[in-house]
């Protein structure tokens, strides 16, 4: 069962799920002596991060950190390639962050670079992921119909036309048709097995999706939805992103 935190603000969301991870983060480095967690980027992350970096009492050097997703063919100097976001928004705020190891999708093997990424990975099992949820409900870049059986960490998918356009639609690309056709993303079944899911998800564009996540049966065609499934996950909404759902959080249910 997904844990639903409801705030007025995509900036009191944002804040209330960095919080959460914080938190986290510092007790896996209090009972283990280090953490490992995985960043998601894109519009409904930047008030969570802005809050995650600023977070106090967490000790940096001690965290090893993964993302979500990288398109096919982008170099990380492109305004919507994920490594330079991460890079503006995240390490390059971090200076005493332990580890980060980028996805490079502009690898010229790509064979070889899941290779490398899936055995980094493997090494590292996941504490905390940080994640969003889509317009058509995709899950990292695992579009419907999702594959929720695959066990490797990192495979190349295609994207379809709904998140593309969102993509498009959040500002990233000039033209729709500049915005890729394939990525590599963390699968489903990998991001399910990380201990804690912090979904931060914001804006009334997320609605629909919300609603099928929550209120619909668990289904590869809204590919979050697998995390009805999850032990930990928590999501945080804003007014906006809650507006269709059937039974309506108030801000006291936060």
């Amino acid at each position: 069962m997904i844990d639903v935190r409801y705030f007025e603000t995509k900036q009191e969301s944002g804040s209330a799920a960095a919080a959460l991870g914080a938190e986290a983060i510092r007790q896996t480095i209090a009972a283990r002596g280090s953490a490992n967690i995985v960043i998601a980027t894109g519009a409904s992350q930047f008030e969570m991060l802005e809050a995650l970096v600023a977070a106090e009492a967490i000790d940096w050097s001690r965290v090893t950190a993964f993302h979500l997703d990288e398109y096919i063919g982008m170099p990380d100097t492109h305004p919507a390639s994920f490594r330079r976001y991460l890079k503006e928004r995240f390490t390059g705020r971090l200076p005493a962050l332990g580890a980060f190891h980028f996805v490079e999708g502009d690898a010229p093997g790509l064979a070889a670079e899941l290779a490398r990424i899936n055995a980094l990975i493997d090494r590292h099992p996941i504490d905390v992921t940080f994640a969003g949820i889509g317009e058509n409900g995709h899950l990292a870049f695992n579009d419907p119909p999702a594959d929720f059986e695959s066990t490797v960490a990192y495979k190349v998918v295609e994207l379809d036309e709904r998140c593309r356009r969102q993509q498009f639609g959040e500002g990233w690309f000039p033209t729709f048709d500049d915005v890729p056709t394939e990525a590599i993303s963390m699968t489903v079944q990998r991001i399910l097995s990380s201990r804690a899911v912090i979904l931060t998800v914001p804006d009334e564009r997320k609605a629909e999706a919300v609603q099928h996540v929550l209120e619909g049966p668990v289904t590869n065609m809204w590919p979050a939805s697998i995390l009805q499934q999850h032990a930990a996950c928590h999501l945080f909404l804003d007014r906006a992103a809650a507006s269709r759902l059937a039974k309506k959080p108030t801000a006291a249910d936060a």
